[in-house]
């Protein structure tokens, strides 16, 4: 008998997947760390999880609502000065991966969490680039987590908040002292990847039972696949549980009744 999950858990699991035990992760807020600690309660349980606030290799109980949740710092190893968190551990090169989520996305893999519509009189005010633009720049590599809609997945984003390659997919081109950028995308339909040459997104994993053209209705630009185009494995039953009672834990406790 098969599982029964969501396209939303569907997305968390793979995006957990990405994670392993050896890595060093810079984590942002919201989708990215519910899959994060999601790997670590699963298959990682030794990926050290770093936080903007200062807060090194952290394992809260339950996710946090922002950087400043008091979860944190409680279960976290040591905490260090924002400044140091990020010009010793960022910069210095310490950080093997950056999970990051957005508000838009193109297909050159740049992020905008600053605004929708025109800069000078824009339509939406959204929350400003954080740490992301330095996690994206000297992270070793970028993995980012979304849900996949055509408001989201659009061809240029209105500001480039957080570089992925550019406008033309070649602003890492010849810059030795940054990292290599967004290496997958998670979505609750698909994996994507960038062209190794164009640095353009690419399908290359479809979730069960999602179709190409799903993927392309929910795209804002024609989106390419891969010649050879995968199928996600699907959840176990053992990443569902966790994942489970990881989210029902955490809504408990954010709505006082822990």
């Amino acid at each position: 008998m098969s599982l029964e999950y969501t396209s939303s858990e569907m997305m968390s699991v793979t995006a957990a997947r990405a994670l392993t035990s050896d890595m060093t992760c810079f984590v942002g807020i919201g989708l990215p760390s519910e899959a994060a600690n999601l790997a670590r309660l699963t298959h990682a349980p030794d990926v050290t999880l770093i936080y903007e606030s200062g807060t090194l290799q952290t394992k809260p109980d339950v996710l946090p609502l922002s950087i400043g949740d008091g979860e944190l710092c409680e279960s976290a190893l040591t905490t260090v000065a924002v400044p140091e968190m990020f010009r010793y551990w960022l910069q210095g090169g310490h950080i093997s991966v950056g999970f990051l989520g957005t508000a838009q996305i193109d297909r050159y893999a740049n992020l905008n969490t600053t605004l929708i519509g025109d800069y000078r009189e824009p339509k939406v005010r959204l929350p400003g680039g954080g740490g992301a633009p330095e996690i994206a720049t000297n992270a070793k590599e970028v993995f980012i987590t979304v849900k996949h809609s055509k408001r989201t997945f659009v061809k240029d984003v209105d500001f480039v908040t957080t570089v992925g390659f550019g406008r033309d997919g070649k602003a890492r081109d010849n810059v030795s002292n940054i990292g290599r950028g967004p290496t997958v995308v998670i979505t609750d339909l698909c994996i994507l990847k960038p062209d190794p040459d164009s640095k353009e997104l690419v399908v290359t994993s479809l979730h069960p039972d999602v179709t190409r053209d799903e993927v392309i209705e929910a795209t804002g630009w024609e989106i390419l696949f891969a010649d050879t185009l995968e199928t996600t494995p699907e959840p176990s039953a053992k990443e569902l549980e966790v994942l489970r009672d990881l989210k029902a834990r955490t809504n408990a406790h954010h709505a006082g009744q822990q």
